[in-house]
């Protein structure tokens, strides 16, 4: 059984690790499968259907707690205990659950304090006891007593007669003072640990189409001394088409990893005279997963000839390898009115400011080189103004 400390607006965890509000969803799942032998049983959910309108949640269905993740930024949003029996808590060291201390009215008032008056909500029959960046449920249909409920009692205020040893049903930790209007908070700095993540990336074009990245950096200091430096440094670094390696690692650092093609499955669309040209060596991209960024280079003149950005939907192959990049394409339908593209847009309202597609789209199979099998099946790549949109069945990345 997990012991965790509650930090209430910032946390949930232990000495080995901690899920902090702001997290990013990559690095909650790095620290579920660094733990695997201990947090077990973890469910994905997400909605294949509108996927940008509900919440992305991991659920430790063996340690009763959700993690939701707003689906737009995927950094942590809400952190929820739904089954207290499942798992030891305690707050300032002194624990307020476990097998020998049931999470009581009475024992959370003496661990947590005095606080506003609860939120009585008839429908669900839910009684809310709200800390800040704190809620605790309790259940109403559970008790053994009836509650007694005067919705007018005393200067403005309603009246709920709690029986006496009732138990805690759930438990959530988020930012702010009202839970239903919470939003996932910026990154904390302790979750950078050295990386280079992209607050935003603009996509800089003319009126033949794309010329390159802008990219807006955020980092923090790390190794020794990392609280005297602990401070969040912003930075603005533009890459192009046609520019070179030490071009690319100066403005961007070092990749994560570098990769390179063993084949061009789309060599095949190319002009005739090109396709059948065998290549002597290979095109390499520079991963950069914090980012959600991929430059590909030409292997003769290695200079910049395309940039893939990664929205990183759930169902997609590379789904959780890539952070989201939160790209932006600019668009000038007329001169008084500006249009964007993002990772947000829907396809049919890319094809009514782009134009639909006079060509159907090319079919693109992935496969894994130890199972040589894909269970999220095949992707379609549709060519607009020199930009290529790959668009699975539920989600999409988009390629430039």
């Amino acid at each position: 059984m997990l012991d965790l400390e509650v930090v209430p607006e910032r946390s949930l965890g232990n000495e080995q690790w901690e899920f902090a509000l702001g997290m990013p969803l990559a690095q909650a799942i790095s620290i579920l499968q660094k733990h695997c032998r201990i947090i077990k049983n973890v469910q994905v959910l997400y909605s294949e259907q509108m996927p940008l309108s509900h919440d992305l949640i991991l659920n430790l269905t063996q340690d009763g707690i959700k993690l939701l993740f707003d689906a737009c930024n995927q950094r942590l949003k809400v952190i929820e205990v739904y089954d207290l029996s499942k798992v030891k808590l305690k707050y300032c060291g002194v624990h307020f659950n476990s097998q020998a201390i049931a999470p009581t009215i009475e024992q959370i008032d003496q661990s947590f304090g005095a606080t506003h008056p609860g939120v009585y909500n008839a429908a669900e029959q839910l009684f809310h006891l709200n800390f800040r960046g704190l809620s605790f449920s309790f259940q109403l249909d559970s008790w053994s007593e009836a509650p007694k409920y005067e919705p007018n009692f005393a200067h403005g205020l309603a009246s709920l007669q709690i029986p006496h040893g009732a138990t805690v049903k759930r438990m959530y930790i988020y930012t702010g003072n009202n839970l239903q209007e919470t939003k996932a908070p910026v990154m904390p700095l302790a979750c950078f640990l050295g990386n280079v993540y992209a607050e935003c990336v603009d996509v800089l074009r003319d009126g033949t189409g794309p010329l390159g990245l802008r990219l807006r950096l955020l980092t923090a200091g790390c190794g020794p001394g990392v609280m005297a430096d602990a401070k969040l440094r912003i930075m603005e670094r533009s890459i192009y088409f046609g520019d070179s390696c030490q071009d690319v690692l100066s403005a961007l650092g070092s990749p994560h990893k570098v990769f390179y093609k063993s084949e061009d499955k789309m060599k095949i669309h190319s002009p005739s005279p090109h396709k059948q040209v065998p290549s002597k060596c290979n095109d390499y991209f520079f991963n950069y997963f914090t980012l959600g960024v991929d430059i590909l280079f030409d292997s003769v003149t290695h200079l910049v000839k395309k940039f893939v950005l990664h929205t990183n939907y759930p169902g997609h192959y590379n789904f959780n390898i890539y952070h989201r990049c939160d790209f932006k394409i600019p668009l000038i339908i007329k001169k008084e009115c500006a249009e964007c593209i993002s990772p947000h847009i829907q396809w049919d309202q890319i094809q009514e400011l782009l134009g639909h597609p006079m060509e159907k789209p090319v079919v693109l199979h992935r496969s894994s080189s130890a199972n040589n099998t894909n269970p999220f099946g095949s992707t379609f790549c549709f060519g607009l103004q020199r930009m290529i949109f790959e668009l699975p069945v539920h989600c999409s990345s988009y390629i430039l």
